[in-house]
């Protein structure tokens, strides 16, 4: 199959996990129960694939980056989850495209990198997609769209979220080049469920009930989240990382189609253009 079918799938597929989140999180708002949902129900189907990959050999600098990144991890999924479950998702899914704008800037302060001329468009169109998402509120003044931003907390949320995974980026690269892609997906994937169980067993009560209270719908995000992972690998191991994140970023457009449709989110024309618009400025950002 073509990377572009796979990368394309990927991002239906989380776009999908995005919206079924939001929906079990209006029939129980409880973010750390979705979040072990979202993770938790797709590892069945993630370890299917263990008897068909290869072990590496693991050092210390995979275990070390491994543990670093997980606390993060969590964190910035249970704020993402926090994020869509009081913000619409035309509001907040946008806001993912910050995290290479953040990667330019942290690569600048730590590595003294400075970005290209073909980067600081990017940067000019992620702005310039931000502020268009509230663009109906001009009539109130110029700078009242970025305002919007700040008085809407799910789009806050979602800007740390994204700079969180501006810092996960680096660890997680790391794990990766001392295993391998597949394998790590699958043993992380594994390993987060499991201390999202344990911070879930503390937090909430009748967890195992909790767990089990809507099987489809959770069954149907862990299979949307599976798809996502095992088609990230496919489409990662068949073209450049660049081409493959520029398209799987198409979940932001398709997570404001989804906000539409089936929540009947409002001023979409604008919050498409704007997160087209954030979009191609990811995509250079990306070629940079």
């Amino acid at each position: 199959m073509n990377w572009f079918i796979y990368a394309f799938i990927c991002a239906l597929s989380v776009a999908t996990a995005d919206a079924l989140s939001k929906k079990a999180l209006a029939t129980n708002n409880d973010t750390y129960l979705v979040a072990l949902v979202r993770i938790g129900y797709a590892v069945p189907f993630m370890v299917f694939i263990i008897p068909f990959i290869d072990i590496p050999e693991l050092d210390s600098v995979f275990f070390i980056a491994t543990f670093l990144v997980l606390p993060f991890d969590i964190i910035a999924l249970l704020l993402y989850m926090k994020a869509i479950s009081i913000s619409p998702l035309s509001l907040t899914l946008p806001f993912l495209s910050l995290t290479p704008v953040f990667l330019i800037g942290t690569s600048y302060i730590i590595l003294g990198e400075n970005p290209s001329k073909t980067g600081l468009i990017g940067i000019i169109l992620v702005v310039i997609g931000a502020y268009l998402l509230n663009v109906h509120a001009i009539k109130q003044g110029f700078l009242e769209p970025l305002r919007a931003v700040v008085k809407e907390k799910g789009s806050i949320l979602m800007i740390i979220v994204a700079f969180i995974f501006s810092i996960t980026a680096t660890f997680g690269k790391m794990a990766v080049q001392h295993s391998s892609p597949i394998f790590f997906s699958v043993f992380y994937s594994i390993l987060l469920s499991a201390f999202l169980f344990l911070i879930v067993s503390f937090k909430t009560k009748r967890v195992l009930s909790k767990i089990v209270s809507q099987p489809l719908l959770f069954l149907f995000i862990g299979i949307s989240m599976a798809i996502m992972m095992i088609t990230h690998m496919k489409a990662i191991n068949l073209v450049e990382v660049s081409y493959m994140i520029s398209v799987k970023r198409l979940s932001l457009l398709i997570g404001v189609i989804y906000g539409a449709v089936f929540f009947k989110e409002t001023n979409i024309k604008e919050r498409f253009l704007g997160s087209a618009i954030m979009l191609s400025g990811v995509i250079l950002i990306l070629y940079n």
